[in-house]
């Protein structure tokens, strides 16, 4: 996008309105697919849209090819307007920049699974089923259950490379998932629930994507997305740590009975627009929080059982930590806090959490260790350097200020 030629530029966390005289030449803000709640413009409309979305990151490789690259900030209303941008240039590159780093973020995901699956493979054709209960069924769950969000969500926007990638994701994590099964570390109740789930969403998204669904159908599914994700994160969350905690289902019961009652007031009319916004919000931070509860589970497992650390890859957890990690700096340039959320998350606690747990427990080397330490604080610290230059702020500070609390 080319970028008009005027003495100061305004900072684009949200692009200032433009004065009416004007506004009909000027081109809007940049949109970004991580934006995911509807503003219907009547009552009638907020009906017939699809209140489940996405938190697009949490196999955040994805989003490089539904991004749209952003030009240069809008013209500022006002001459008083702060900040303004000293180096539009730097701002491009920066830009580009991001947009390269996120693209290159779909290796890792891509590779993510496959360590853990030889792993895996290794430890069950040598009767060493107990190295597999390392790895904990309920962590694998939420994160299947987050790439059927985006799954739906990009079969839904016809956003061919990031349904391929989403449907790696599934299968790549339903295949650990079988194998869990196999070594019964994950119950078999548990794990048909799972594969009927599992079946039922490929489908659909497939049937979708190439227009052969009926629309009210569809419309149930992501209603189901909706629900379903809002019942299994307090119970997942609940479930961790029994038997510590009494195990019960009420945690479900209670949030997924809570979700039904707000998607029917949403598709009944009886919210306000506010309203119908926030439930169509609801599934994209229940796919970021579900995807931020693995490396918790993860963690918690090798806290319980430390001889069992063994059953990890090192591979995975570095994986891990460089695709979420390629994605922050773009998460931070374009101020989108749920994406950084879920990316810093996942790089810290994933990543790196997973492998201080290994280090303390004598499975990777010192040198490991510590050399991906120092790559990740460098990594940050060069992130953080580069949006400050870029967008002319007086320190790092002021982009984080940005990111989390909006100009």
């Amino acid at each position: 996008m080319s970028s008009p030629s005027v003495p100061s530029l305004r900072l684009p966390l949200r692009p200032a309105p433009l004065p009416r005289a004007r506004a009909s030449a000027a081109a809007p803000g940049s949109s970004s697919s991580s934006s995911l709640a509807h503003s219907p413009s009547s009552r009638a409309a907020l009906l017939l849209k699809p209140l489940a979305a996405s938190a697009p990151y949490h196999q955040p490789a994805l989003l490089l090819h539904q991004r749209r690259r952003h030009g240069p900030p809008a013209v500022a209303a006002t001459a008083t307007s702060k900040p303004v941008l000293t180096d539009p240039k730097k701002y491009q590159e920066w830009d580009s920049v991001t947009a390269k780093f996120a693209g290159a973020a779909n290796i890792p995901f891509l590779l993510l699974q496959l360590p853990q699956i030889v792993l895996n493979a290794r430890n069950l054709l040598a009767g060493n089923k107990t190295a597999l209960f390392a790895v904990p069924w309920l962590g694998m769950l939420t994160g299947l259950l987050g790439n059927l969000s985006l799954l739906s969500y990009f079969a839904k926007k016809k956003e061919t490379e990031a349904v391929i990638v989403q449907t790696l994701g599934v299968i790549s994590t339903y295949a650990v998932l079988v194998q869990l099964a196999i070594a019964e570390s994950m119950p078999v109740p548990q794990f048909v629930a799972t594969s009927v789930v599992v079946a039922a969403g490929l489908i659909l998204n497939f049937l979708n994507y190439f227009g052969w669904l009926p629309g009210t159908l569809w419309l149930l599914w992501e209603d189901f997305i909706t629900v379903g994700g809002l019942a299994v994160l307090p119970q997942v969350m609940w479930s961790t740590f029994v038997p510590f905690i009494p195990n019960s289902v009420l945690p479900g019961i209670i949030s997924g009975s809570l979700a039904v009652a707000a998607v029917a007031m949403a598709r009944m009319g009886k919210l306000s627009d506010a309203g119908v916004k926030f439930v169509g919000s609801l599934s994209g931070w229940t796919a970021t929080l579900l995807f931020m509860w693995m490396p918790v589970a993860q963690m918690w497992t090798n806290y319980l059982n430390p001889s069992n650390i063994k059953g990890l890859s090192a591979f995975s957890m570095l994986l891990a930590m460089l695709g979420n990690g390629l994605m922050i700096p773009r998460a931070i340039f374009i101020r989108d806090l749920m994406w950084f959320t879920g990316s810093a998350w996942a790089s810290v606690l994933q990543g790196w959490g997973n492998l201080a747990c290994m280090y303390c427990f004598k499975s990777i080397s010192r040198e490991f260790f510590f050399a991906t330490t120092s790559g990740l604080l460098l990594w940050l610290g060069f992130t953080l350097w580069r949006d400050t230059v870029a967008y002319g702020n007086s320190s790092p500070l002021t982009s984080l200020k940005e990111l989390f609390f909006g100009k």
